[in-house]
């Protein structure tokens, strides 16, 4: 049977998507090698990834519902979402330490308080794939899909909070300073895409969860499924990663700091 035209549309965007995040990557690379696994390094590495997944899921979904047992396709659907997850949350953590920094406040807590969130969210799922691997049962789904409702909620909170903090933040900055200008439309364009695509999932996930007629499967509800994925990551991400393209500065600049 041929694919979908909605199927082949997502694969083709989401594989776009994903060439450019390699392609900012390696410029980004060739522009501050000195610097190692920046924050911004890491961001575009990670949606690499993200995307290469869900390229490779949505084009073999066929193949991945007949792998045994039941909870590896859950896996193999879920887990571009966590990434996801982790993905933008770490922007929400680079914001959140700009903003601490400006206001001089210590930052050495924020991130592990971002290494231990991501495994405290990585540890529930986990436990809920063995759990539905065990018995695998309705009410286990019904509640991983609330769990992820409850995640997309707490990042669009998370850009809520430190994309608007830092928005108004950069209100106060001198009105003739192009710079100050930049960044705050940068801030305000991927604050709001950021919180409207994790609170769209965070609806979507709901329905989905206590409504049948709301089944996101590509097989049984292509046209559904392709809107989703274009409304939570592929439109959102690749907005992102335009609104976020400068490279840089290659030297002089204290605040860009790697990841330890």
């Amino acid at each position: 049977m041929a694919p979908s035209v909605p199927k082949v549309t997502a694969v083709v965007v989401s594989s776009a998507s994903n060439w450019w995040d390699e392609i900012q990557l390696i410029r980004i690379e060739c522009r501050v090698p000195e610097y190692g696994w920046t924050t911004q390094k890491v961001f575009h590495f990670l949606n690499f990834l993200v995307n290469g997944v869900r390229s490779a899921v949505f084009t073999f979904r066929r193949s991945v519902q007949r792998i045994r047992p039941e909870v590896l396709q859950h896996v193999l659907l879920d887990l571009p979402s966590l990434a996801f997850f982790t993905t933008y949350a770490l922007l929400v953590l680079f914001w959140a330490e700009i903003y601490y920094q400006a206001r001089a406040v210590s930052t050495d807590r924020l991130r592990p308080a971002f290494y231990a969130i991501n495994s405290v969210i990585y540890s529930i799922q986990i436990a809920l794939w063995l759990l539905f691997w065990w018995k695998p049962i309705q009410p286990v789904l019904v509640l991983s899909k609330l769990f992820f409702a409850g995640v997309s909620f707490f990042a669009a909170l998370g850009f809520l909070l430190y994309g608007g903090r830092l928005f108004l933040m950069l209100q106060r900055f001198p009105v003739e300073s192009r710079g100050r200008r930049k960044k705050l439309h940068e801030v305000g364009y991927v604050a709001t895409i950021c919180f409207s695509c994790f609170l769209v999932r965070c609806i979507m996930m709901c329905f989905n969860a206590f409504d049948k007629a709301a089944d996101l499967d590509v097989l049984n509800h292509p046209i559904l499924n392709f809107l989703y994925y274009l409304l939570v990551e592929i439109i959102p991400s690749s907005l992102v990663l335009f609104i976020l393209r400068k490279l840089p500065p290659r030297r002089g600049i204290t605040q860009y700091h790697p990841i330890h």
